[in-house]
């Protein structure tokens, strides 16, 4: 019945793409799984973020080159030695509902952001916000952070320390304002009031997200495309068939499979780029087999042979990860452990020597379940692990495959996981981003890892005034992360997307934002 219903959809979804794709004012996006919400503070996914960019604007913008850049904010200053923040909006602003926007509602949407209630995947990336900390535990009410619209116009945020990269996460959709009448009452999902370029019109889930240009935008003069489509594409196959038959402007990605062929007779279509992303595959820390087993979990990590992932299993499309934070982000270098120069021969017989020392054994081997979320790529990626594992140490894998919201729910609640897929895409050009996360007290911290040490060196490197003082403390805390091997790095993603012709404007950049205001259809 499922697999009926599914064949049905893909069959309404490709006349649907079919018809659009012959309009010249509409931009036709595969977007991977379907997006687990539109509500700018709870959204976590990278297909949420890809569809709110558009529905709405933060104070800041990212350039392609990864310059902040004025958005809702048409300036700022720094006062207080970097303590405290004022922003100047600009004039006009409106909802798209026509309502005027103020500094009121950016204060709003961030003590959203914030309050526990809310339970925001995102919360702690602002945490420096005055008071931030005690918000987020419960123990001050989010009236009392340092947010304060001083008039209609003006928005100045106090910090308890130094935050480098407020301006970067000030454009990041869990930053977005929220209207008041979304915050008295809960909306429908499609019925969002937003700030964007464009505004929602239509969510069928698992078909379509539409969106239509906001003529109450403030730059709305310069937006050239009417009508944005967002399919969700979750199978790369058949999105490239949608893609060659026309039905799609731009795909979410390839199929690794395929990427010969693309590179052969697409080419000049196919987008690769750097792109601050880990693959990684998170161990639960807080049951069987991995629980109190750092033996077993560094002889599973020795026993992934990381360049055939990324050369034969992914194409070249990706890179190796010996580590965790991706190379190339800003004021940051790449924190390789001892083994990662070893040859493969040696790395085998260190992984069997843990692998003894964990207890385990060709007459006594572990068991591990792989889960895993619903995709070709992933699902080749694991089946290869799990034989790298037998062949190398003889473990006994399982693999169980999972649709995404299941998948991610069994993630969280940390009761049926063992090894499963995970991966951090940046939210900023910014070491902390991805570190955090492995905090003992991230929400997002689905391995259960739980540290003194490496919590205290993400406070010191919070706390540091000095750049060169907070590079070395995030260093140090990936160096302790990696020996405690609490998740197993694979690779580093390259963003991949075929864009059509007739689309201008695309630049790609290391974030992979997109705002599709600042894109162009040939011929209008």
């Amino acid at each position: 019945m499922l697999a009926t219903l599914r064949a049905g959809l893909f069959a309404l979804a490709a006349l649907a793409g079919a018809a659009i794709a012959a309009d010249p004012q509409t931009l036709v996006i595969g977007n991977g799984t379907e997006p687990e919400s539109l509500d700018p503070q709870k959204a976590t996914g990278v297909s949420a973020g890809n569809v709110l960019r558009d529905l709405y604007e933060g104070l800041t913008g990212v350039s392609p080159s990864g310059d902040i850049i004025p958005a809702a904010a048409s300036s700022w200053q720094w006062q207080d030695d970097g303590r405290a923040l004022r922003l100047t909006l600009r004039d006009g602003l409106r909802w798209s509902n026509g309502d005027p926007l103020t500094a009121s509602d950016y204060a709003a949407g961030l003590r959203r952001l914030l309050d526990p209630a809310t339970a925001s995947g995102y919360a702690k990336l602002f945490a420096a916000i005055e008071h931030g900390s005690e918000v987020i535990a419960g123990r001050l009410p989010p009236s009392a952070l340092g947010l304060h619209a001083d008039d209609v116009g003006t928005l100045s945020i106090r910090l308890d320390r130094p935050m480098p990269n407020l301006l970067s996460l000030l454009a990041h959709p869990a930053a977005s304002p929220i209207h008041p009448a979304d915050l008295a009452r809960p909306p429908k999902p499609d019925a969002r009031i937003g700030n964007g370029a464009y505004r929602l019109t239509e969510w069928v889930l698992q078909l379509r997200i539409a969106l239509a240009r906001n003529p109450a935008y403030w730059n709305d003069r310069q937006t050239a495309i009417d009508r944005l489509i967002y399919l969700p594409t979750e199978d790369l196959n058949s999105e490239l068939k949608r893609y060659r038959a026309g039905e799609l402007d731009v795909t979410t990605s390839i199929p690794a499979t395929q990427a010969d062929w693309i590179r052969r007779t697409l080419g000049g279509e196919l987008h690769v780029a750097t792109y601050l992303g880990s693959y990684f595959y998170g161990l639960n820390l807080t049951r069987p087999p991995f629980a109190g087993n750092k033996p077993l979990r560094q002889a599973l990590s020795l026993a992934i042979d990381r360049p055939v992932i990324a050369t034969k299993v992914l194409h070249d499309l990706a890179a190796p990860a010996w580590s965790y934070i991706p190379p190339g982000i800003r004021d940051y270098s790449p924190q390789l452990p001892e083994w990662a120069q070893w040859p493969r021969a040696q790395r085998e017989a260190a992984a069997r020597r843990l692998y003894a020392a964990a207890g385990y054994s060709a007459d006594k081997p572990v068991q591990i379940e792989i889960r895993y979320n619903t995709s070709d790529d992933h699902k080749r990626i694991a089946v290869v692990i799990a034989a790298m594992w037998k062949q190398v140490l003889g473990a006994e894998v399982r693999l169980v495959n999972e649709e995404w919201k299941v998948f991610l729910q069994h993630r969280r609640e940390r009761r049926d996981t063992q090894a499963f897929r995970n991966t951090w895409i940046a939210d900023s050009d910014d070491a902390q981003g991805f570190a955090e996360i492995l905090d003992s007290r991230h929400p997002r911290n689905d391995s259960g890892y739980a540290d003194a040490g490496y919590d205290a060196l993400l406070l010191e490197a919070a706390q540091a005034r000095d750049p060169a003082l907070r590079r070395a403390k995030l260093e140090a805390a990936e160096r302790k992360m990696l020996d405690d091997a609490p998740i197993l790095p694979i690779y580093f993603y390259a963003s991949k997307h075929l864009v059509k012709p007739r689309v201008e404007g695309w630049q790609d950049n290391i974030l992979d934002w997109h705002y599709s205001k600042d894109l162009r259809l040939s011929g209008r």
